[in-house]
């Protein structure tokens, strides 16, 4: 067995020994007699092993011609273009997406591929590919050299025609979604490798199966200044990546994002205050009971930053949130529903914990009408319901408040309330009628659900305004003592 037969035996390749060889023979024509047949037998096996790609995700731009295998997730249209010889013919060009477990690459097939692709191709095929990575228009692509099916190999990646949030795997490309817009950021610019700016904004969107964070460059960048949280969207040709652990759904320069007139609700899975820990990056909800006006302060490098800090209650306790940056602006009033996500516990103030608002977190303002602030409400108002007439607290307690305009923020903010039976019910209310027409001391136990004047309180199955200068707090629950006239009660004592 020859030197060259040797290295090649060694060499875990699928290149044909015929290949291997007469690269050999040209290596050592190039390097004038400088090298032996056995050195430049190992200097084309060095360069074979760096070829080789085990993964999608091995891909970096600047390597030598790599080899790899991939499904075919997308097709494009075949475009042409001139070249720079006026002689010459027109070029053609199609873009192909492919994927494995790992991610995903753009392959560009030239001329005769191209043409090929046109007629040959289809999504889901696999295809093993050589060619050389370049950093393109749209990220990292393989300008391929040569292509070819390979029907034994198998690719475990999933191509869906429509797309959930939990359907998305990273390398998925051709993505369509249909999901609710929760949140929006402002739009960043930063300097590529090349001198050019780039412009980067991202929006959240999430349906019943989750939520997930829209990258999207350049010129779709204008697209987060478009859209209010509460919309529905259909993202088009999304391509998925991967940062920090978590799946984003990338939009570049095919992918589209438009307003659809769709029916889809995102329901939010929170963690109950009561549980939350130092060091959790968690989703937590609750009613907003304190707000602060927002902040400015100098960062180190001298830029300006601002916070907003807002407390929220739910039916296991309360705490404070720090909204940081672009999330210090969002409008948010006391007795709003909240859910903000992926916040970071912190130890805050006095030893209380604080949930950290960053730029990976969303704040979604609930409307009251959805399941998940109607569940969240009934949550926090203890699911009670009048045995009595088989009416629902919302038609009762919380409800009749509605009549003032002022039904979400009791049921953002309402506590645990008391059932004590029907009898209990009945009894309660004659002997509250019968007191607001003498004018005689009546004692009431119930949630602050507006403050001011007057004083609104709710134990779930009725409200009472009540007449006072104590300094309350929405979501308090107190009691009060004292006569009611023309139904509301002049409190002489609350405790």
């Amino acid at each position: 067995m020859g030197a060259i037969e040797e290295v090649y035996e060694d060499l875990d390749t699928d290149v044909e020994f015929e290949e291997f060889e007469a690269a050999v023979e040209d290596k050592v024509e190039q390097m004038g007699g400088l090298a032996d047949e056995e050195t430049a037998a190992m200097l084309i096996a060095h360069e074979l092993r760096d070829e080789e790609a085990d993964t999608i995700a091995d891909i970096e731009p600047g390597m030598n011609d790599v080899k790899f295998l991939g499904k075919v997730t997308a097709i494009g249209e075949v475009r042409t273009f001139e070249r720079d010889d006026e002689e010459a013919e027109e070029g053609r060009v199609c873009n192909v997406d492919v994927a494995d477990a790992s991610g995903s690459v753009r392959v560009a097939l030239w001329d005769d591929m191209a043409a090929a692709a046109e007629e040959e191709l289809e999504v889901g095929q696999v295809l093993r590919v050589m060619g050389r990575p370049k950093e393109g228009y749209s990220g990292l692509e393989v300008s391929a050299d040569k292509v070819e099916p390979d029907e034994d190999a198998e690719v475990d990646v999933q191509v869906l025609d429509t797309y959930r949030v939990e359907d998305l795997t990273l390398g998925a490309s051709d993505v369509d979604l249909v999901g609710q817009v929760l949140d929006t950021d402002s739009i960043r610019t930063f300097d590529r490798d090349d001198g050019s700016e780039g412009r980067v904004a991202n929006l959240t969107v999430g349906d019943e199966t989750g939520r997930v964070r829209v990258t999207l460059w350049d010129g779709k960048a204008d697209l987060a200044e478009e859209f209010d949280p509460g919309e529905v969207v259909e993202v088009g040709d999304g391509y998925v990546r991967e940062r920090d652990g978590d799946l984003e759904l990338h939009v570049g320069d095919r992918g589209t994002v438009e307003r659809v007139d769709e029916d889809v609700e995102y329901v939010p899975e929170t963690t109950d205050v009561a549980d939350l820990e130092i060091g959790q990056t968690v989703d937590v909800g609750g009613g907003v009971i304190e707000t602060d006006p927002k902040r400015t302060f100098d960062r180190d490098d001298g830029s300006e930053g601002q916070v907003r800090n807002v407390r929220i209650k739910d039916e296991t306790g309360e705490i404070r949130v720090a909204l940081w940056g672009d999330k210090a602006d969002r409008e948010i009033e006391l007795a709003d529903r909240v859910v903000f996500t992926d916040v970071e516990i912190q130890d805050g103030w006095q030893d209380d914990l604080e949930a950290s608002a960053n730029w990976r977190s969303t704040v979604t303002v609930l409307d009251e009408g959805s399941d998940a602030a109607v569940g969240a409400a009934d949550g926090a108002a203890g699911g009670v319901e009048s045995e009595s007439d088989g009416r629902s607290a919302d038609e009762t307690g919380l409800g009749a408040f509605a009549e003032d305009g002022q039904k979400a923020a009791a049921e953002a903010v309402a506590g645990e309330s008391a059932d004590d039976g029907s009898a209990a019910s009945a009894e309660g209310g004659a002997a509250a009628a019968t007191a607001e027409r003498s004018g005689e001391d009546v004692e009431f136990t119930g949630t602050v659900v507006q403050t001011g004047d007057p004083v609104v309180l709710d134990d779930g199955q009725q409200t009472k305004a009540v007449d006072t200068d104590a300094g309350l707090r929405l979501g308090e629950e107190i009691t009060v003592r004292g006569p009611e006239r023309d139904g509301t009660i002049d409190a002489d004592d609350v405790f």
